[in-house]
């Protein structure tokens, strides 16, 4: 988690969740990872303050935020692993379209409707299992920010995305003691991930960031789907 929040913004970061729900469910798994996800927050604004897109951000956030609210208000009524499958198969979607259909260079940013969309449904699933990079990369990804702008942006993002669940997790009784309690066995390993996620966004080439973005996207798509399915 440490290493794709801060160095490529989504993929291998994204299957933390469903790893962690093979031993325990989806809403305790989405617990124990809150205060990790605080601290990986914290670590990537200090890292990446001077790299933000202030314009894309003001366009997101709003958006992001009526997602989580939709998935407080629905939590309770909701599959989570339905929810999971669904991500994890529009993120294979995607990733089809992209390998059999590669954009050109001339091609158009995607529509601010479609934006909209796919950021609203990004804070709501990760309200519902921390599974909200795929759909906001959609969007994003066309955009062609350089590597260091995607990861910089996508921390800022998800910062006031993490943060707004906080309140909603408490009130569900999903922040008790046994969870905060695992949390803080994980959180020594933050760091170490943050620091190797920021200098990989540092120095890899662009062609190879967009071909490890598509290759965590792969994997997590496929595990979230391999487990609502399961």
């Amino acid at each position: 988690m440490g290493i794709g929040k801060s160095g490529f913004g989504i993929g291998i970061g994204s299957l933390a969740v469903p790893l962690l729900a093979l031993a325990v469910s989806v809403p305790q798994a989405a617990a124990i990872m809150m205060p990790v996800l605080l601290l990986i927050d914290l670590l990537g604004l200090a890292a990446f303050r001077k790299n933000i897109d202030i314009k894309l951000l003001k366009f997101l956030i709003p958006f992001g935020l009526l997602g989580t609210l939709l998935g407080a208000l629905l939590f309770k009524s909701l599959d989570t692993q339905l929810v999971a499958g669904m991500v994890g198969g529009l993120t294979l979607l995607f990733l089809a379209q992209r390998l059999v259909f590669p954009p050109r260079a001339d091609s158009p940013p995607p529509a601010r409707w479609v934006g909209r969309i796919l950021t609203t449904v990004s804070g709501f699933t990760s309200f519902i299992a921390h599974a909200g990079g795929p759909p906001v990369s959609v969007y994003v990804i066309p955009l062609r920010l350089s590597p260091l702008n995607f990861a910089a942006t996508m921390a800022y993002f998800f910062f006031a995305i993490n943060l707004s669940k906080w309140l909603p997790f408490a009130y569900l009784g999903l922040l008790d003691g046994r969870n905060m309690a695992t949390s803080l066995v994980l959180l020594p390993l933050v760091p170490v991930g943050v620091f190797v996620g920021f200098n990989l966004a540092k120095r890899i080439s662009p062609l190879l960031f967009n071909r490890l973005i598509y290759w965590g996207m792969g994997l997590t798509g496929s595990k979230l789907l391999w487990d609502a399915w399961r």
